[in-house]
């Protein structure tokens, strides 16, 4: 059993609470548009990271991270990326790497809108954490944790962090 952290979006905004909910879980997954090398590091001194870049990230966190991570926790495969879409309207550019690898869950960030849905297409969970950071279109800053137990996706908590403007 393992579990996880997730956010996206931060656009280099710290946020103490960041550490605050994130203390129990055994992994930090963020789906890309980090905003900088320094928030990168201070995710990595909580917990292990698993990251993928976003469109503004630069050269520094695009050479760290990938653009598309595909990886196994207990039994579930996981595709994460930042530009994803959503069930009934992904990315033509990762849609098909949808279709080959058929993921378990599939994690994308990028819109700023918290969203959580089930593909029955692809039978694949789909999880957008909305926005961690400041900069941006959304009204309320959130994070989601989740459990991964086996082939479970379980326990799934949506965190609102407070108003963007704040």
């Amino acid at each position: 059993m393992i579990k996880v952290g997730l956010l996206s979006d931060t656009h280099a905004c710290w946020d103490d609470k960041y550490a605050e909910y994130f203390k129990d879980c055994d992994e930090i997954w963020h789906a890309g548009d980090i905003g900088s090398e320094a928030l990168a590091l201070r995710l990595e001194a909580l917990k292990p990271l698993r990251a993928v870049y976003g469109n503004i990230d630069g050269q520094e966190t695009r050479l760290r991270y990938p653009k598309i991570a595909c990886f196994q926790v207990e039994g579930v495969k996981v595709l994460m990326t930042h530009i994803g879409g959503y069930p009934g309207r992904y990315n033509p550019e990762i849609r098909q790497k949808l279709y080959e690898i058929r993921p378990n869950l599939f994690v994308a960030g990028h819109s700023h809108i918290l969203k959580v849905a089930f593909d029955r297409s692809l039978n694949c969970l789909h999880i957008n954490p909305g926005a961690a950071g400041k900069s941006g279109f959304h009204q309320v800053r959130t994070l989601v944790r989740f459990v991964i137990d086996g082939k479970a996706i379980r326990d799934l908590e949506v965190i609102e962090l407070g108003n963007r403007a704040l």
